[in-house]
């Protein structure tokens, strides 16, 4: 009777297990799908909205958002941090690969550009190898490779499509392997949701002081609701994405963010009747397979989730 109530308990755990696992890969799911919605509002917003003005409320809503959830439940203690300047340097770096995001978005389609940004848990361990002296495996070293193959096939320098804005992503690539990286130390001693707190402020503060430059009246009340719209699905995927790592390992979930590729497409095909040709689609095919491995040996030998990337 023991031995059947023991096996009965320990089937129990595993199904429980294998639920929490189910709903974390949905969560990354739904995460992603905000992000690709997100990166698709941007896109259309920059037909009428200053660049630098639809960051400013991006981020102005982010923060807003995270402080009315955030501080009445976790008081001061939100606040307390060991390290302020790299807080701000983290808020900075996020701010530039934002900026940068719309930009790349105002002259790139979606799917393209999202499946070069997803080169960047590539690009960390380039950055672990050549700056933080890490041991880089043969392995690793041949997903990188396939990664910065994947990401020629689609630029496809020399050829009719290629101009210079398809360098904005690649500068958006290296600055979130920055963030990337800052945000792996911080992570060692500074409590995530006061790094979260702290990201949204100074990309909103920093932004402020650009804004009276760019501001513009809006021709129609829409691009008012589409410019929170970016603010919402942006404040949303990260905590989404958040419930999702408390509920399955990162080795698990992370290489499911590459189906923000797939969201991307769609959202590229709904929005602007645009299908990627057949030899973009190789790159990008190439980017999510060698990406998505890396990333899942990133974080099972670490255990640190790669965040998405996101405008």
């Amino acid at each position: 009777m023991a031995s059947a109530s023991e096996a009965t308990a320990g089937r129990s755990t595993r199904d429980l297990e294998s639920e929490r696992i189910l709903a974390g890969i949905g969560l990354v799911l739904l995460a992603v799908a905000c992000f690709a919605t997100l990166d698709t509002a941007t896109k259309l917003s920059t037909a009428a909205v200053p660049i630098l003005m639809g960051v400013w409320v991006r981020y102005m809503f982010q923060a807003v958002a995270t402080t009315l959830v955030l501080l009445p439940r976790h008081g001061t203690a939100l606040l307390r941090t060991r390290h302020p300047r790299y807080q701000l340097l983290r808020g900075a770096l996020l701010l530039a690969s934002s900026t940068l995001a719309f930009f790349s978005l105002r002259y790139m389609p979606l799917a393209e550009f999202t499946s070069i940004v997803l080169i960047a848990p590539l690009v960390i361990t380039l950055l672990a190898a050549t700056t933080l002296k890490e041991h880089v495996s043969p392995l690793r070293w041949t997903l990188v490779a396939g990664g910065f193959a994947g990401t020629l096939v689609i630029l496809r320098p020399g050829g009719e499509a290629f101009s210079w804005a398809m360098f904005l992503p690649i500068g958006l690539v290296l600055t979130n392997a920055w963030f990337q990286v800052l945000t792996s130390k911080l992570a060692q001693t500074e409590n995530p949701l006061t790094m979260h707190f702290y990201t949204g402020w100074v990309g909103a503060l920093l932004a402020s002081f650009a804004v009276p430059f760019v501001w513009t009246a809006l021709p129609s009340w829409h691009w008012w609701g589409l410019l929170c719209l970016m603010g919402f699905m942006g404040t949303v995927g990260h905590f989404i994405l958040i419930l999702a790592y408390q509920r399955a390992p990162a080795s698990t979930l992370t290489p499911y963010l590459y189906a923000q590729i797939a969201f991307a497409m769609l959202g590229g095909w709904v929005m602007f009747s645009y299908v990627p040709d057949r030899i973009s689609l190789i790159g990008m095919s190439l980017i999510a397979v060698c990406g998505a491995a890396g990333a899942w040996l990133t974080v099972r030998e670490r255990r640190v989730p790669i965040e998405p990337a996101e405008s």
